[in-house]
């Protein structure tokens, strides 16, 4: 079973290699025809002479035409260069590298709060169609689609922060008079763990909940109606009906039976709302200062600053390459009637 899961995943990755040189084609094309020359914006500003705004642009590479520049583009994506970061003065990997463990801390908190909630209440839904109970988890999800991120974000910091008091400063991964972990995974929740101060875990998870109770929301309303419609489908099937005239109990045809074979379909859309997170989680990193890669290329798209905004792209196109086949494995091993071949 072992090498046919290596076969499979090693198929998946070869195939998505022409999809990713894809998107760091059209990702660097894009960036070239927007409007706004990063020659002139990082120059000396408006009183830049022509001369010195030509020479920054000569040291950049982007006298050159397009086509010329793509071909050098593509040999240093190649060899693990993605360049460097105008705005920090950093070669990009090294700001990706250091920002990329927020923005997935975040993100897997915040997708474990949305399953906590999401999967008991399309379950409840689902086992009481039409009822009170179903109306209302169908209305939670339709404001947690309907209602901005950002605005989800600020009610929560204007209830739980500035009324009840309860959380910490929206500004950033830990207090400004707190003192970081030592720098071992990038995870502070983890590294604080390692250290073993749970004093500072503690502050970490409190700056923590907030953001990602936010994210939380935006993502409940796929996973809770993907429950939903796939308890409906299963409890109506054979099998369960058979299950219910052989007398076992319910909750055993609930969770044993029917909340197992529901669980497939989430399994998929989950790895979907996880990739669409990662890039998505902007604004909510803006709201609270979170120093992720998705505010880290926003601020490089708004100062035309090209390889970080072309180094995020090809990330979250790898992510979801690697989250997809993870699924699709994961998906393989749930189901025994899918091939891992």
């Amino acid at each position: 079973m072992l090498a046919g899961i290596l076969r499979r995943v090693g198929r998946r990755l070869l195939a998505s290699i022409p999809a990713l040189f894809g998107v760091v084609v059209v990702t660097f094309v894009l960036m070239r025809v927007l409007p706004g020359d990063p020659a002139v914006f990082f120059s000396s500003g408006p009183s830049a002479g022509k001369e010195e705004i030509e020479e920054l642009r000569r040291s950049m590479g982007l006298d050159r035409p397009i086509p010329v520049q793509l071909v050098r583009y593509l040999g240093e994506v190649a060899t693990g260069n993605l360049g460097r970061s105008m705005t920090t003065g950093q070669p990009v990997v090294v700001d990706m590298t250091r920002r990329l463990p927020a923005s997935l801390e975040l993100t897997c908190t915040a997708l474990f709060i949305a399953l906590l909630f999401s999967i008991p209440l399309g379950v409840a839904a689902a086992l009481r169609p039409g009822t009170a109970i179903d109306h209302i988890v169908r209305m939670l999800c339709t404001l947690g689609v309907c209602v901005p991120t950002f605005v989800s974000g600020l009610l929560l910091i204007y209830a739980f922060y500035y009324l009840l008091g309860w959380a910490p400063d929206p500004t950033g991964r830990i207090d400004i008079f707190a003192s970081a972990p030592p720098d071992i995974t990038g995870f502070f929740l983890i590294d604080f763990a390692l250290k073993g101060d749970w004093e500072g875990w503690w502050a970490a998870f409190s700056q923590l909940l907030l953001p990602a109770c936010t994210m939380a929301l935006f993502v409940l309303a796929p996973l809770a109606r993907m429950t939903r419609a796939s308890m409906l489908a299963v409890l109506g099937s054979d099998f369960i009906r058979t299950a219910h005239a052989m007398g076992l109990s319910r909750l055993r045809i609930i969770v044993a039976y029917a909340l197992r074979n529901a669980l497939l379909p989430v399994l998929t859309i989950t790895g979907i709302v996880f990739s669409t997170m990662l890039g998505a989680n902007v604004l909510v990193e803006k709201v609270f200062s979170w120093p992720g890669v998705a505010s880290y290329a926003l601020d490089a798209l708004l100062a035309s600053d090209y390889a970080p905004v072309q180094a995020f792209v090809l990330l979250m196109a790898m992510i979801f390459v690697m989250v997809n086949v993870t699924i699709d494995v994961l998906y393989g091993i749930a189901d025994p009637r899918v091939s891992v071949a």
